[in-house]
């Protein structure tokens, strides 16, 4: 996802994709842990994500 997409969603739209994204990371993470993920760049993309929604979230408090 990009700012400009980010910055277009409603505060409860970012609470609710990061929420998602913070599930997505805990699987990803137990798949890692299990030798059972292949994309390992997919942990540091969510992660990054994770950010750019709390970084979204920030500007408009």
């Amino acid at each position: 996802m990009n700012m400009e997409d980010l910055r277009a969603l409603s505060v409860s739209d970012l609470k609710e994709r990061m929420d998602e994204l913070a599930a997505e990371g805990m699987k990803l993470r137990f798949q890692k842990a299990t030798m059972q993920l292949n994309a390992t760049s997919r942990i540091s993309s969510n992660r990054r994500d994770i950010a750019r929604i709390q970084t979204v979230l920030t500007e408009r408090s």
